[in-house]
């Protein structure tokens, strides 16, 4: 069984190309069924099981990724700051027009790779993640595989510390430490994040390192890794306003830690941005980060729908106005998570952290697959079950990548989230405990 599921992500990295989505719906389907299957028969010999996820991902490590272009962005921005150069003033669609690309090796291979859209919008990656790709850049600065192969080796070790870290929580929360593979060895984990290069690994690392130092009540190098979690990825910045009642109620901590908690953590994130700061980072960084509320649409559930009915009533996309309002709305939300739900345990606390990013999914204009792996790394701390439905029937929206162009299908969005959110009320519906507020 083992040595069929190495075959089939030989095959996902090394002969699929996007476009096939039978192709890839087969393998995938494939790897999720037999993946939890050995989890199953196999799921006491927890050290066994490691060794085959680093196998698993290992299997990726000469592949080029074949699902996302993203990491030419990254490639170009680490060889940038490999130059001494800022990547957060200038777009790489303005530095090809300057004639300025020599400085770049590969520049016309990596924007070409990258694409139109992505070369012409500012970089949103937030420090940590440049530190990284500007490795990648030192090291191998005129090789695009010896980049990938850099990124990969250090997401893969960000997995292994992410799965040591997510048994440390599950035995201080007295839940199965074998829930620990239903992240390690999903699917979707092992081919968003080692195969085609998203940072979400690093990010979920920091985040749990944090979560677990702080109920170790170490509570001011929690701090510090949850600001280096932000400056992997901004998403964690949503959890911060839940710590209220958990600070207010936990023996040892109070208000006063609260606040300075927070205060270590944007200190943490300012520190990091130093060496590229400037008033053209704040502008770029920002306007960048609007596309992905304004503009972007992708996989989306709650705006579709607000976006057909702003079709009928006006005749036209309200993206605009949307992306001004789901905001606040998941804002409130998660204020109203905060301050009316006693997140005063560690289990209320993680169940509160899964509500407010899935909510917050739910209201985005923009959902990729490897989104979703966030929330299931929390979800593995609750009784929850419906991210494991969402980490399979997230990779439908591949269906849009087609041979012809991109063309969303939107009827299979619409299975996507019939099954992730009918199973959502399902699990609510069956539990007498669960209390929203």
């Amino acid at each position: 069984m083992m040595l069929s599921v190495v075959i089939m992500y030989a095959a996902f990295a090394y002969d699929l190309v996007r476009s096939d989505f039978v192709k890839l719906l087969s393998l995938y389907a494939a790897l999720f069924f037999l993946s939890f299957k050995v989890i199953q028969l196999q799921k006491p010999n927890w050290k066994l099981l490691l060794g085959f996820g680093i196998v698993f991902r290992l299997v990726f490590l000469f592949a080029i990724p074949n699902l996302s272009q993203d990491f030419y962005r990254f490639i170009w921005d680490g060889r940038l700051i490999a130059e001494g150069i800022n990547p957060y003033l200038s777009t790489p669609q303005e530095w090809m027009q300057s004639g300025n690309f020599g400085v770049v090796a590969q520049a016309r291979q990596l924007v070409e790779g990258m694409q139109s859209l992505n070369a012409s919008h500012f970089t949103n990656y937030p420090p940590v993640s440049q530190w990284v790709y500007a490795l990648a850049g030192v090291l191998y600065p005129k090789s695009i595989l010896g980049s990938v192969i850099v990124m990969r080796v250090i997401l893969i070790f960000a997995d292994v510390v992410t799965f040591i870290f997510i048994r440390k929580l599950l035995q201080q929360l007295k839940l199965p430490k074998h829930q620990a593979l239903w992240y390690f060895l999903n699917p979707l984990v092992i081919i968003e994040l080692t195969g085609n290069l998203h940072f979400e690994g690093l990010m979920v690392m920091c985040l749990l390192i944090s979560i677990y130092l702080l109920l170790k009540k170490k509570w001011i190098w929690a701090a510090v890794l949850f600001g280096l979690s932000v400056s992997v990825k901004l998403l964690p910045l949503v959890l911060l306003p839940l710590f209220f009642h958990y600070f207010r109620k936990q023996e040892r901590l109070n208000i006063y830690k609260l606040i300075a908690f927070y205060g270590i953590t944007f200190l943490t994130v300012l520190i990091t941005f130093l060496p590229f700061l400037s008033v053209e980072l704040i502008q770029n960084f920002g306007d960048s980060i609007a596309l992905w509320f304004n503009k972007f649409e992708f996989n989306a559930s709650i705006y579709y729908v607000i976006r057909w009915i702003g079709f009928q009533t006006v005749g036209w996309n309200i993206i605009g106005i949307a992306g001004k309002i789901l905001p606040i709305v998941i804002l409130i939300t998660v204020l109203g998570l905060s301050f009316f739900r006693n997140n005063n345990s560690e289990k209320t606390l993680f169940a509160s952290m899964l509500f407010a990013f899935s909510i917050y999914f739910l209201l985005s204009t923009t959902v990729h697959p490897w989104y979703v792996i966030t929330p299931l790394a929390i979800s593995i701390f609750t009784h929850y079950k419906y991210l494991l439905i969402w980490s399979f029937t997230v990779i439908l929206s591949y269906t849009a990548y087609g041979i012809n162009g991109f063309n969303e299908q939107l009827w299979l969005v619409g299975l996507e989230y019939v099954l992730v959110v009918g199973y959502l009320i399902y699990e609510f519906n069956s539990s007498e405990k669960i209390k929203l507020f």
